[in-house]
């Protein structure tokens, strides 16, 4: 799917300097980051869910082992 990403130019600059380096293109490079930001904040939610869910069926036993 096509869409536009507006960078600033120190942005722009930076992406094309990281690219570089790795031998990739520019647009590798973001599409690697989208799918990375993507799983870790998938993780993150994920984790966030089952604590809300869990967390308070052992919140007594918790609550006794920090005493």
């Amino acid at each position: 799917m096509p869409m536009t990403l507006r960078l600033t130019d120190e942005e722009a600059e930076a992406l094309r300097r990281r690219a570089d380096l790795e031998a990739r293109s520019m647009q590798d490079v973001v599409r690697q980051a989208v799918r990375e930001y993507v799983e870790n904040h998938s993780r993150a939610d994920l984790l966030d869910q089952v604590l809300d869910d869990e967390l308070p069926r052992y919140a007594e036993a918790l609550d006794r082992l920090g005493q």
